[in-house]
């Protein structure tokens, strides 16, 4: 077991945290950049990290996870450090969360649960808020059993908040009805998101949607191409509920852009079913713009963890663009690496602007590939000059000539809304 300790005060209001990561030879991630993100989420929930502790095990102990020893050796440390909150970097059964609590005698919360009480601090609008609500209930229901404990702590500090605070006498039966209750009012929000859609679509809007690991730089990105001042920040998930703008593009079409929730590796599944309501906006979207940061050691991993939860919510046939990020912080070399490795990739900086007008070039390029050169004709009557009108909206006119009461257009027109537009000929 590997121990490092800081002995640094605190601010009262914020709790003081042991990290614990379990792993073993076949692990498929890097059990010490595993911690690190795991502290990036503790500081995120308001924990001040005092104390991290690695442990390498074949397996985990059914019990206790660590084993009996190392157990007792780390409530030793954690009474040293005057440690309040212990959270493990693994998903815990709810024996080994009552044994754990038990022996440490200390809160002890698990990667999920520490995931769900950051989305519960983040979540703004009422879809936030329930999703949040419905994924905590789930998370909390087979953690009921013996466990007089686990609803009574629930009102403060880190994996109380949401659904818990005013819920201390819930029992199953209750859950299970607010569970039922959140599932079918998801269940309308899906509808209200399905109908925008179509929406969207009848007038021929297209969406790009803005995808990436957890602090990639989708926001900054997203302020950059949408001039909106959305929050951006280092920390991790700053952005919960999705955001859409409007861009107008050089050739004057507009498009919807959304900035959405950032992924994480071990995304919990309970997090991913809960938004999926949400994130099947980014399946329906015309194009993926995948950010990455290109200055994480850890990229590759982070690319796969995102496509992972995009093959997940049914997005991985979605066309995308692979957005390299955070360019400015590399070298010549590097960069080269990278176009060597994912041609087609663009080099980008959302903080310096640089490699902007080659992304919304990409992103036009890529959005014509829907299209069809067609001409029309229409009369000059009021109801052709709104078609006429709404034909400048929603396509690229590339010739209108007018003669004898007569118009004559020359346009590239989505190929999807076509059907809106009978009289068209395609070139």
């Amino acid at each position: 077991m590997r121990h490092s300790a800081s002995r640094s005060t605190t601010p009262d209001r914020q709790e003081r945290a042991a990290l614990v990561g379990l792993f073993n030879s076949a692990s498929h991630f890097d059990p010490e950049h595993s911690l690190d993100e795991l502290a990036g989420l503790a500081s995120a929930a308001g924990a001040a990290v005092v104390l991290r502790v690695l442990q390498e095990r074949p397996k985990p102990d059914p019990a206790t996870f660590l084993g009996s020893g190392k157990v007792a050796t780390l409530a030793a440390s954690c009474d040293e450090l005057n440690v309040g909150v212990v959270i493990f970097d693994n998903e815990l059964t709810p024996a080994q969360l009552r044994n754990l609590e038990e022996k440490l005698d200390r809160k002890v919360v698990d990667r999920t649960q520490l995931i769900l009480d950051i989305f519960a601090r983040r979540a703004r609008t009422r879809e936030g808020k329930l999703q949040v609500e419905l994924a905590q209930l789930k998370y909390l229901m087979p953690r009921l059993v013996g466990s007089a404990d686990a609803l009574s702590r629930l009102g403060g500090g880190i994996g109380t908040r949401g659904p818990g605070e005013t819920k201390l006498e819930t029992d199953r039966r209750r859950i299970r009805h607010r569970i039922s209750i959140l599932s079918k009012e998801i269940d309308v929000v899906r509808r209200r998101r399905s109908q925008l859609r179509e929406r969207r679509q009848k007038a021929a809007v297209p969406t790009v949607a803005l995808v990436g690991y957890t602090n990639a730089g989708k926001t900054t990105l997203f302020n950059a191409l949408t001039g909106d001042d959305a929050a951006a920040s280092d920390a991790l998930f700053v952005t919960l509920d999705p955001l859409v703008r409007k861009v107008r593009l050089p050739d004057r079409r507009e498009l919807l852009v959304s900035d959405t929730v950032g992924f994480i590796e071990r995304l919990p599944h309970s997090l991913v079913a809960a938004f999926r309501a949400t994130l099947e906006e980014v399946a329906a979207a015309d194009l993926l713009l995948h950010v990455i940061d290109a200055s994480n050691a850890e990229r590759d991993r982070q690319v796969a963890a995102v496509r992972s939860v995009l093959a997940e919510v049914g997005a991985d046939t979605v066309p995308s663009v692979d957005v390299f990020n955070k360019c400015d912080q590399l070298d010549a070399i590097e960069r080269a690496r990278i176009r060597v490795l994912h041609p087609g990739a663009l080099c980008v900086s959302a903080i310096t602007g640089e490699g902007r007008d080659d992304l919304v070039a990409a992103m036009e390029g890529r959005l014509a590939l829907d299209t069809a050169h067609v001409a029309m004709e229409f009369d000059t009557g009021e109801a052709d000059r709104e078609r006429i009108a709404h034909l400048y909206r929603v396509g690229r006119v590339l010739r209108h000539v007018s003669t004898d009461g007569r118009v004559s257009i020359e346009a590239e027109v989505p190929r999807r809304i076509l059907d809106r537009f009978p009289s068209a000929v395609v070139q």
